[in-house]
């Protein structure tokens, strides 16, 4: 992690504390965890709240190509950066909880979903509404990776019902300021 992401980061968390989750962008603990269940093979990856790139780079490394990735930003201060940085994603300016509305891709090819988004922060119908529109791209065997700098799912469990969702704690690193979990939230296997 360079001054070039911290700085944009911290002038972007000051600016507004509730939109940007974290003071500083995942270190590279964090992000190998939340990258290591992806490969090439996972296919098109939609990542939201990419930030600096934190992510977007631990999941180059797992050898996802940059045309399988599109990185869904709020903050228009990243954009211009996640563009020069990531020539070959795709960008979007939007909030993650318009998904449901957009046509990214046709049908659900995707294979993860990778969120840095401060869900703790949100509304309970933003949080519902980004899953949704998520889990609509997401193939059946496809997964949403959420960060959280606590010790529980940000995601509440009514929300998961709702939805017919589970999460697992996938890890944790105290390797991050602040220490870091990733949870997998994933459909139910239906029991027949």
């Amino acid at each position: 992690m360079s001054a070039a992401d911290i700085l944009p980061f911290f002038r972007a968390w000051i600016r507004d504390p509730l939109r940007v989750a974290a003071v500083a962008p995942s270190g590279p603990a964090a992000s190998a965890l939340m990258a290591q269940e992806i490969t090439a093979e996972t296919g098109p990856v939609i990542e939201l709240g990419p930030g600096t790139g934190a992510f977007t780079r631990a999941l180059l490394d797992r050898g996802v190509r940059q045309q399988d990735l599109t990185l869904v930003e709020y903050g228009s201060d990243f954009i211009p950066l996640l563009q020069r940085r990531f020539p070959g994603a795709r960008v979007l300016w939007m909030d993650a909880a318009w998904l449901h509305k957009e046509k990214l891709f046709e049908g659900a090819p995707v294979g993860a979903v990778v969120s840095g988004l401060g869900l703790l922060t949100m509304p309970p119908e933003k949080v519902l509404s980004i899953l949704g529109g998520a889990f609509f791209y997401l193939r059946p065997d496809g997964a949403f990776y959420q960060i959280t700098y606590g010790p529980r799912c940000p995601v509440a469990d009514a929300i998961l019902d709702h939805l017919g969702l589970q999460a697992s704690c996938i890890g944790q690193t105290f390797r991050n300021l602040p220490p870091a979990s990733v949870f997998r939230i994933s459909r139910r296997q239906s029991h027949v």
